[in-house]
């Protein structure tokens, strides 16, 4: 089981790591939320917690607990600038659906 995680998306985490001062990684996690069912989330992490898996990328850790692995499994994670937007995009293979807004997504 693993999250790839994009050159581009590991810069822009390593440059908020070092601009926040600590911090060992980022958490990245689904929470169940928004008109689909469920919706990413992603949080400085300053430790590892029981349970937790750590996937290291391009320098980057990326914190992730078992239960939303089984949700994101094969998923990358991409920080994308189009025009004026700029932000993570995750491209799970597992998705079936996204709602309207893109906040959130169904399994």
């Amino acid at each position: 089981m693993t999250i790839t995680l994009s050159e581009s998306a590991a810069r822009h985490v390593a440059n908020h790591l070092a601009s926040r001062g600590k911090g060992l990684g980022v958490r990245v996690g689904v929470t169940t939320t928004g008109c689909s069912g469920f919706s990413y989330q992603l949080e400085y992490v300053d430790e590892v917690a029981p349970g937790d898996v750590l996937i290291e990328q391009h320098g980057v850790k990326l914190v992730v607990d078992r239960d939303s692995l089984s949700l994101i499994d094969g998923t990358q994670v991409d920080y994308v600038r189009e025009g004026l937007n700029e932000g993570f995009r995750f491209t799970n293979p597992r998705e079936r659906d996204r709602c309207g807004c893109g906040e959130s997504f169904r399994m």
